[in-house]
């Protein structure tokens, strides 16, 4: 039998998808790239905005309409609005008593938390991940251990809200510092394996994952933290858990424990109410901080939340160029992070099969112009970075 994948969204849903995939692989199944040549589909979608759910619609409508006598699995974050289309997969797919590893990817993605309780007003989220639930602390280390003996160089740690996990009073930063410690730090060890967090809330827990990243040379120097406005107002009407001065803050901490660190957001550009002042605070936060990567979304009403009903909608025009402008400070300001390394070294975990590229520590992609004997896929190596071209490195790997 064969299976052909969908994913759509974050970190989070790769994540399942790939350990998915993997049970199916583990029980005979054949995975295939093409709808055309699989039995069976599985879709794995996102209903984060309504753009988002509208594509994931799109192609299981598409997928029906063509292959009507074939089966299709949606599993995911995807509400399902018209009925009548869908197979839902039951809990965790098919069966097993210990998962296997899913082998395909170059970096390992590492679920250990899932759900949220924040009850933001533009989130429809908590609806399909429902309450924080935290992978057992040792469940999660086991995890890693089997991703590491499997060959990989670095795992990316993922949830529906990190900085909510928990088990038997351990934390995030005991997490970090944990999984940091698997394999040496050796930046010489071909044995060692870096961490890397996936999104991280700019709430209390991120001050001490800051320092638990600090303190490990195994922890990415990279930090992404979904900011989504610089504007207390804003932030306010969001009802996020913070305000801007703890977003300084924690960025401010962090640039100083970690020079070079690169950093990411996620940026919502025009909800309800937000002013050109409430604007300008967000590029103010932006300028402020040397953010290297943004995931930036024009304000969605999505169905289904607080957010929808909002008074002082702002017009689509409007949304977009402001998305615009973010992201134009965005790439500048990644462009220039990404000359800063010319004449440095760097580690690159191995993403080409015939050449050695993948993302930097700080997450920039990097090339090498030459090719090292035995060097191979899911490797990592220090790379002598001798040129920036837009916001990509190349160098001599050696």
């Amino acid at each position: 039998m064969k299976v052909c994948f969908e994913t759509f969204g974050c970190r989070l849903n790769r994540a399942e998808a790939l350990e998915e995939e993997a049970k199916y692989l583990a029980r005979g199944w054949t995975r295939v790239e093409t709808h055309a040549d699989a039995d069976l589909r599985v879709v794995r979608g996102c209903s984060v905005t309504a753009r988002a759910q509208s594509e994931c619609e799109r192609l299981i409508a598409h997928i029906r309409r063509k292959y009507p006598f074939k089966r299709v699995i949606v599993a995911g974050c995807l509400e399902n609005r018209t009925g009548g289309y869908v197979v839902r997969a039951p809990a965790g797919g098919p069966g097993g008593a210990e998962a296997p590893v899913p082998t395909r990817t170059a970096r390992a993605y590492l679920k250990v938390q899932d759900g949220c309780s924040c009850g933001c007003t533009f989130c429809i989220v908590p609806k399909f991940r429902g309450r924080p639930v935290s992978v057992p602390f040792e469940d999660v280390l086991a995890k890693a251990r089997r991703f590491i003996e499997a060959g990989y160089h670095e795992i990316v740690v993922t949830g529906c809200n990190l900085s909510l996990y928990s088990s038997e009073g351990r934390r995030l930063p005991d997490l970090v510092a944990a999984l940091a410690e698997l394999t040496p730090e050796d930046p010489a060890s071909r044995d060692r394996c870096r961490i890397r967090l996936g999104s991280v809330e700019p709430t209390s827990v991120a001050d001490d994952t800051v320092a638990a990243v600090a303190e490990h040379a195994n922890a990415c120097r990279f930090l992404h933290m979904p900011v989504q406005s610089g504007s207390n107002m804003v932030l306010t009407a969001m009802r996020r858990p913070y305000f801007a001065k703890d977003v300084d803050r924690i960025l401010s901490l962090a640039e100083g424990k970690m020079p070079g660190l690169g950093l990411g957001c996620d940026i919502m550009t025009g909800f309800p109410g937000e002013t050109d002042l409430d604007f300008a605070a967000t590029t103010g936060l932006l300028r402020r901080h040397r953010f290297s990567n943004a995931h930036v979304f024009p304000f969605s009403a999505r169905p289904g939340t607080k957010a929808e009903a909002l008074p002082d909608q702002i017009t689509r025009e409007l949304r977009a160029l402001r998305a615009d402008e973010v992201s134009a400070i965005v790439q500048a300001a990644r462009e220039k992070f990404a000359r800063s390394f010319v004449g440095r070294e760097v580690e690159v975990v191995v993403e080409g099969e015939k050449e050695i590229c993948g993302w930097t520590g700080e997450y920039l992609w990097c090339k090498a112009t030459n090719i090292l004997p035995k060097v191979r896929r899911k490797d990592i190596v220090r790379v002598r970075v001798l040129e920036a071209r837009d916001d990509r490195l190349s160098g001599v790997a050696f």
